[in-house]
């Protein structure tokens, strides 16, 4: 028995397993996310106590993007007070004269070049001195001394959060978790003790890796669950696909702020170790989940050129998109969806959200007007540009990698997924789309799915590396994974091992798997391998370095894909037909409920296929076939 409970800007994704079936349920999100998490759960399970919730939270991303976090000092090394500010010295857009680096988090009054003679007016004290990835001594030292200086002040030392070279991404880390921490910490807290009084007995937390935490490791750790929300779908996509043999799939989660999308190759998800977040560098491990402002609430407005535009900003749960009559005015994808008859007033949406085509239709004639566009032309124009800027994300972390994404199916999930993956992937030249079973709670089914997991990483950089010493390495890393793993789990992981390697030289990495025991001429043929792919090309002949070793320690997870139940077809299938426009004028669309489709059925588009969270357009040339598990497999032809 276990409850999966993922918030999302609008609404908020709960799956219970009760042993036995799978129940789904939505609810509006609220500002403070512990309030529906909490309400969400008990009416699912109708009061029913749980051992375990897993949690997927955007605390940290919202706190983040909202500028809420901490005030943080820093203490460094003297000279290099400025470092988080001169950053790489890159520009975010090379030919955008406009477009500016985020403002450091730290201001320049709070940087000190050693321990501070005054106590610091902060609440959290970050310590990165330069060396302290293969040393880190001195900053401990000196951060036990800031502590005593300051004992209501947290002090944070950059060794217990990251033990990795190059110093900013160390520094921008460790002042991300300082930031953070605070907030994420209370909110946390605050959702332990609501649970605990009520719902569950314990509470794990998705992190950015797509591995679990008990929620006080996830307060500590505070930067590594900034992709909480976006890794829960990541996993369930990627079981999915391996259900349905794929193996390789892209997933695509649009919700109803933003749109994220994934690779995944061979059952498992690409994990980045560095990424940045709001122009924030993170070198923590994360799903490399490229993220969007295109989701079902994104706004539509017209720039002053004259041009629409949709997005990044999004109506969210208050006031929401125009048709849900709670107040809001300005056109939303949810809204062009509705006009275009993707979406239905007859067919209520999570939550029992019922929506007012009249409304609607209102929002967008007041932007078609501005550009001389019906208020139908301008949904069409809406929808054409929301399905572009999610097929950029696609190419982002598909063909700028090496991947051809024709060679991939995409995985449609999220409460918008269904509706547009059709128009993306005809973009993309991808034949073959999947909708999984709770395709709109899909990222909290993901939650159950995950496994339990802590990552540590030492930088090698200099040292002599042979087979043995790198053998010994391996073993040393996988201990101290092992170890917080046990401690915090109570219970023996499996471990894994890579190695950041690299033509010497260069100044980037490439990450692959070691396995124990294995030569070091096996671990470099896999490298030129991997940089070939990545890259295009290997140079056989030039020395390379091995850079830094990670260790992964992973649990079970407590729930499997395997472990749901056949799909069993009740009540009708089909239910009506609906007419729909598209650039080419309009058609009339059977109707099919998700639920009355047998395992085996097909659906010729074009047809639309509803369920309670989720809605999945099928276009012509397309057809649809019910998989055993309940996932629709939409594929051309």
């Amino acid at each position: 028995m276990t409850l999966g409970v993922d918030v999302g800007g609008t609404f908020t994704d709960l799956v219970w397993w009760d042993g036995a079936a799978l129940h789904v349920g939505k609810t509006s999100s609220t500002a403070d996310q512990s309030v529906g998490v909490t309400a969400g759960a008990a009416k699912l399970t109708d009061g029913r106590r749980v051992p375990l919730l897993v949690h997927g939270t955007t605390v940290a991303t919202n706190a983040l993007l909202e500028k809420k976090g901490a005030v943080v000092a820093l203490v460094t090394d003297p000279g290099f007070e400025d470092a988080v500010e001169i950053a790489r010295q890159d520009r975010p857009s090379l030919y955008d004269s406009d477009a500016l680096r985020p403002e450091p988090l730290v201001p320049r009054s709070l940087r000190f070049g050693g321990p501070p003679n005054e106590p610091v007016d902060a609440d959290v004290v970050a310590v990165v001195f330069l060396d302290s990835y293969a040393d880190p001594s001195t900053e401990r030292a000196v951060a036990a001394r800031v502590s005593t200086d300051n004992p209501d002040v947290l002090v944070i030392a950059s060794s217990d959060v990251s033990r990795e070279f190059r110093e900013f991404e160390r520094t921008s880390t460790t002042i991300l978790t300082a930031y953070l921490r605070p907030v994420v910490e209370s909110y946390l807290s605050k959702l332990d003790s609501r649970v605990g009084e009520s719902v569950a007995d314990r509470v794990l937390v998705m992190q950015s890796s797509g591995g679990l935490v008990p929620a006080s490791g996830a307060g500590r750790e505070a930067a590594s669950v900034l992709l909480s929300g976006p890794a829960g779908g990541v996993v369930a996509a990627a079981a999915f696909g391996e259900l349905l043999g794929r193996d390789a799939v892209i997933s695509f989660d649009m919700g109803g702020t933003s749109t994220d999308v994934c690779r995944i190759e061979g059952g498992a998800p690409e994990v980045a170790f560095e990424r940045s977040v709001e122009g924030y560098v993170c070198r923590l491990p994360s799903v490399a989940v490229h993220t969007v402002g295109a989701g079902g609430g994104s706004l539509g407005w017209v720039d002053g050129g004259g041009a629409v535009r949709v997005g990044p900003r999004s109506a969210g749960a208050r006031p929401g998109p125009a048709c849900y009559g709670r107040g809001g005015t300005e056109p939303t994808v949810t809204d062009a969806d509705l006009v275009v008859g993707r979406l239905s007033a007859d067919v209520p949406l999570a939550d029992g959200v019922v929506l007012d085509r009249r409304m609607g239709q209102e929002s967008l004639r007041r932007i078609g007007e501005r550009v001389g566009l019906s208020p139908e032309m301008a949904a069409l124009g809406m929808v054409e540009i929301v399905e572009s800027h999610m097929e950029r994300a696609v190419r982002r972390v598909s063909v700028e990698e090496g991947f051809d994404p024709a060679d991939a199916a995409l995985v449609a999930f999220g409460g918008a997924g269904g509706m547009h993956a059709i128009g993306l992937a005809a973009r993309l030249g991808m034949g073959a789309v999947i909708v999984p079973p709770h395709a709109g709670v899909l990222s909290a089914l993901g939650l159950l799915l995950s496994a339990p997991r802590t990552d540590r990483a030492r930088t090698i950089l200099g040292q002599e590396v042979t087979d043995e010493s790198l053998a010994r390495i391996a073993a040393e890393v996988g201990e101290v994974a092992a170890a917080d793993f046990t401690a915090a789990l109570g219970a023996d992981p499996r471990i894994s091992v890579s190695l950041d390697m690299r033509y010497r030289g260069q100044s980037h990495e490439t990450t692959v798997e070691y396995h124990p025991g294995e030569h070091l001429a096996d671990v470099i043929d896999r490298f030129h391998t991997a940089h070939h792919r990545r890259n295009g090309f290997s140079r056989l002949d030039d020395p390379i370095e091995v850079v830094t070793a990670r260790a992964s320690a992973t649990g079970v997870p407590a729930f499997g894909v395997g472990d749901l139940p056949s799909h069993a077809p009740v009540g009708e299938a089909v239910v009506g037909e609906r007419t729909v426009r598209h650039p080419d004028g309009v058609t009339q669309a059977m109707v099919y409920r998700r639920a009355g489709l047998a395992p085996g059925s097909e659906v010729v588009g074009p047809a639309i296929v509803v369920e309670g969270e989720s809605t999945a357009w099928v276009a012509t040339g397309w057809r649809a076939t019910t998989h055993g598990s309940g996932a629709l497999v939409i594929e051309h032809g």
